[in-house]
C-alpha cells in the first residue's frame, strides 16, 4: 500500500513539474502611452523575439476588449515560449487612455498606433538582447505592422490582415451582412477617401461611421495594404483562417497576389481569434468570449516554422 501511496506522489509531482511555466513574464512600459508584457522562455540563450500588434477597437495585450475575453494574443505570446521564442505584447494607446480617462477619439489618427509600434522595435534593438526581431500584426495591426517595418526586423507574420483599403473592407462587410444598407456604405465611403467627414447615413451604420471617429477613419483609409506590402522587401508570412467572420481568405489572397514572395498560410476551420470552430457561425461568434479554448495548432506550427527557419 505504501508502495502505491509513494507512486502515486511521484505521478502528482512529475505531473505539476510538467504544468510549470518555463518563462518569465516582465511587465514593460515604452512610453506615456504603451505598457506591455515580455516573455522570455528560460533557455539561458539569445533567442529571437516577436513583438505582437493587437486589432482594431480598445484592445488590449492580451487580446482583449469590453466584453470580449478571449485571450488569444496571451495564448499566442505562450505558445511562442514553449517554442522558445520570446514576445512583447502591448496594450494599444486607447486602452491607457480609457483607464485615465484622456480619451481624444477626435484627434486619434491611424499613424499614431504605427508610431507606437516603431517605438517598441527602436525599445528592443536598443536593448540588443535577442537575435532577430519579427513583427506579428493581427487584424488591424497587421497594416500597423507593415508601416512600422524597417531594416531592424528580421520578419513580418501577417494574421487576418486585409488586402484592401478599410474603406472597401467595410463595404464587402456590409454587402455581405446588410446588404440593404450598400449604397449608403459605398457613398459615406467615397465622400471619406477624399478627406471629407458626413453626417449623411442611416442611424443603422452610426456604429461604423461615427462623426467623432470619422477623422480616424479617414487617416486609415489612405493606407493601401496590398500596395505596401508589394513594396516590403522584409521576408513575410500571411495567414488566414476560412472561418474568419471579419476578415475573408480572400484578404489574404490579395496580399499574397501582391507579394508573390511571401509565404500563403490558408488554415482549415480557424477563425478571426485563432480558435478552430468546427461548428455553424453561432459557435463561432460565442468563441470571442470563451477564454477556455486553445489556439490552433497549426497556426503555431507555421509562425514557429517560419521564424526557426530564417
Amino acid at each position: 500500500m505504501k508502495s502505491i501511496s509513494y507512486i502515486l506522489v511521484l505521478l502528482f509531482l512529475s505531473f505539476t513539474s510538467a504544468q510549470e511555466k518555463t518563462y518569465t513574464e516582465t511587465e514593460i512600459e515604452i512610453s506615456e502611452l504603451v505598457d506591455g508584457s515580455l516573455i522570455i522562455p528560460e533557455t539561458g540563450n539569445k533567442i529571437d523575439l516577436v513583438i505582437i500588434i493587437a486589432g482594431s477597437g480598445p484592445t488590449n495585450r492580451n487580446g482583449n476588449q469590453n466584453f470580449l475575453k478571449s485571450n488569444n494574443l496571451k495564448k499566442l505570446a505562450e505558445s511562442l515560449a514553449e517554442n522558445d521564442i520570446a514576445s512583447f505584447r502591448y496594450d494599444k494607446r486607447i486602452v491607457k487612455q480609457i483607464k485615465t480617462g484622456e480619451v481624444d477619439v477626435k484627434s486619434m489618427r491611424f499613424e499614431d498606433f504605427v508610431s507606437d509600434a516603431k517605438d517598441v522595435i527602436t525599445y528592443f534593438k536598443d536593448k540588443n538582447e535577442f537575435s532577430n526581431i519579427y513583427i506579428l500584426g493581427h487584424s488591424q495591426g497587421s497594416l500597423v505592422g507593415l508601416l512600422a517595418l524597417d531594416n531592424n526586423v528580421t520578419g513580418f507574420i501577417s494574421i487576418a490582415g486585409a488586402g484592401q483599403d478599410i474603406g472597401d473592407v467595410i463595404i464587402d462587410q456590409i454587402n455581405n451582412t446588410a446588404r440593404q444598407f450598400l449604397g449608403d456604405t459605398k457613398k459615406v465611403v467615397a465622400i471619406l477617401k477624399t478627406g471629407q467627414t458626413t453626417n449623411k447615413f442611416p442611424p443603422e451604420l452610426a456604429a461604423i461611421f461615427n462623426i467623432e471617429t470619422q477623422p480616424f477613419m479617414i487617416s486609415w483609409m489612405a493606407y493601401n495594404p496590398s500596395t505596401i506590402i508589394g513594396e516590403s522587401k522584409t521576408p513575410t508570412l500571411i495567414i488566414n483562417g476560412t472561418k474568419d467572420l471579419q476578415v475573408s481568405v480572400e484578404e489574404a489572397k490579395l496580399l499574397a497576389k501582391a507579394n508573390p514572395k511571401a509565404e500563403l498560410k490558408i488554415i482549415e476551420n480557424m477563425n478571426h481569434v485563432l480558435f478552430t470552430i468546427e461548428g455553424d457561425r453561432l459557435e463561432n461568434s460565442k468563441s470571442y468570449g470563451e477564454s477556455f479554448r486553445k489556439i490552433n495548432t497549426e497556426l503555431m506550427d507555421s509562425i514557429v516554422n517560419f521564424i526557426k527557419k530564417k
